[in-house]
């Protein structure tokens, strides 16, 4: 007979991977281990090992269900804007607004995505994939003249956006002198801004 799943069954995942999202940043995936983990959640290593085989098993979770949440906030958000302009707006706002209270998962991402096995960095690099192609849709629509002209400049423009949002959560402070709606602005004002003098400078 098949065993019942526990009612509890996903909330106690759900602390499980949260905790653990935030242990992996604080030590670093690389020197966390599983018995200092169950210690942190609470729990026996027996039951962290009842939820996930391995601790890259438990990390690739983390990981997937953190950018597969991404990913459709994302993909709402550009499907939903009419406008080029606002539909960059409400990229990165909902980049940024998705980031809050994912610090931890984030950092992991940066830090431990590579030390997983090829083939489960294959899937969650598709799914970074998919948030990057949205971005660089958007801001190729800002510019489609000076883009056909200039094609090889979208890609480091978009990961040059990725790199404003991606380390926001370095230097952002609760209660300072901006928030992430208000940091989204800066963000999108910058490259709207921006873009006109980058497209029209000579290729180096």
């Amino acid at each position: 007979m098949a065993r019942t799943i526990a009612k509890d069954h996903e909330a106690k995942r759900e602390a499980i991977l949260r905790t653990a999202a935030a242990f992996f940043a604080e030590q670093g995936y690389d020197r966390a281990s599983m018995g200092k983990l169950a210690e942190a959640c609470g729990v026996s290593k027996a039951l962290i090992y009842h939820y996930y085989p391995s601790k890259d098993a438990l990390l690739f979770d983390i990981l997937d269900t953190h950018l597969t949440a991404l990913v459709e906030v994302v993909e709402t958000a550009a499907s939903q804007s009419a406008g080029t302009e606002t539909r960059l707006r409400e990229l990165v706002r909902a980049i940024l607004i998705a980031y809050r209270d994912a610090d931890a998962e984030h950092k992991v991402q940066l830090d431990a995505l590579s030390s997983l096995p090829e083939d489960k960095q294959t899937h969650l690099r598709a799914l970074q994939r998919r948030l990057v192609t949205c971005m660089g849709d958007a801001i190729r629509a800002l510019e489609p003249e000076r883009f056909s002209a200039r094609p090889e400049l979208v890609g480091p423009v978009t990961m040059s956006v990725f790199g404003m949002l991606n380390w926001f959560y370095l230097w952002y402070k609760p209660g300072g002198p901006v928030d992430r709606e208000a940091y989204a602005e800066i963000v999108t004002d910058l490259v709207i801004g921006g873009l006109p003098a980058v497209c029209a400078k000579a290729g180096g």
